[in-house]
């Protein structure tokens, strides 16, 4: 779970329907014309810009990497596959297969290995998953972002509507305020939904194809070199270079700190 989102979009509400109850209550926020046009409009757009199955997949994928994606470090995986290389030196592939391995990428990669696949097979596998992966995660992110921009701008359809029914309206006072309510409510709404929701999920998805395009990059040239039986310490100093600068403290056990 992360809670980092999840607690994020928790305070973001409760903020909100705090200060509804301050002005006097949250039942006249709440208005079903007002959130069909902009929920309505903003769902219809987006599934314009989408195939059926596509909204399914973007969506499934943007919530799970989004409130359930478990963020592995860079450096947590060359300590892994350091690891790795040195059970492979020890007891050949089939000392591999009794390894733990929790992430499914790496754990593929190995699997590879054990079964005793040539080194080019299993980068040319690797990566064309680890682009898969990396399309449909960037297509969850456009897909929140396509709500991010149709839901604010519905906001402000709904706005005009409302300021329309109310000017034509103005003989019949009884009328003015509910066009008021939804001119001042579908703003509310749209602006809601894009920043509160689905601007930082898109965000959020968004950091997430830079960890993962970097943890699953780094995965297949460790793959590879345990593969070619390439010593540890040349595998941790070659994938060095994926790490930040204050992630390569320490890496080949010296203590030096940090400029």
């Amino acid at each position: 779970m992360d809670l980092a989102t999840l607690g994020g979009m928790i305070a973001g509400f409760g903020l909100i329907i705090a200060a509804m109850l301050l002005g006097g209550g949250v039942g006249q926020f709440g208005d079903t014309q007002s959130a069909l046009i902009v929920v309505g409009g903003a769902v219809a757009t987006t599934l314009m810009r989408f195939s059926l199955k596509g909204v399914g997949s973007a969506l499934m994928l943007g919530t799970k990497m989004a409130f359930t994606g478990k963020d592995i470090s860079a450096r947590a995986m060359l300590d892994e596959i350091t690891e790795l290389s040195e059970t492979m030196r020890k007891n050949g592939p089939l000392g591999l297969e009794e390894v733990q391995i929790d992430d499914p990428f790496l754990k593929k990669g190995i699997q590879y290995i054990a079964d005793g696949y040539e080194d080019t097979f299993i980068r040319d596998s690797l990566e064309r998953e680890r682009d898969q992966n990396l399309t449909r995660l960037a297509e969850g992110q456009r897909f929140y972002k396509a709500l991010t921009d149709s839901a604010p701008a519905f906001g402000m359809i709904g706005t005009l509507i409302g300021l329309v029914a109310m000017l034509g309206n103005m003989e019949d006072p009884s009328k003015i305020g509910p066009s008021m309510a939804i001119a001042l409510l579908t703003t509310l709404y749209g602006a809601v939904i894009a920043n509160v929701i689905c601007q930082p999920v898109a965000d959020k998805l968004d950091a997430k194809f830079l960890i993962e395009e970097t943890n699953q990059s780094l995965v297949i040239d460790g793959v590879v070199q345990i593969r070619n039986n390439t010593s540890p310490d040349l595998i941790k100093e070659s994938l060095a270079a994926y790490l930040p600068y204050a992630m390569r403290i320490g890496l080949n056990g010296d203590e030096e700190e940090a400029a």
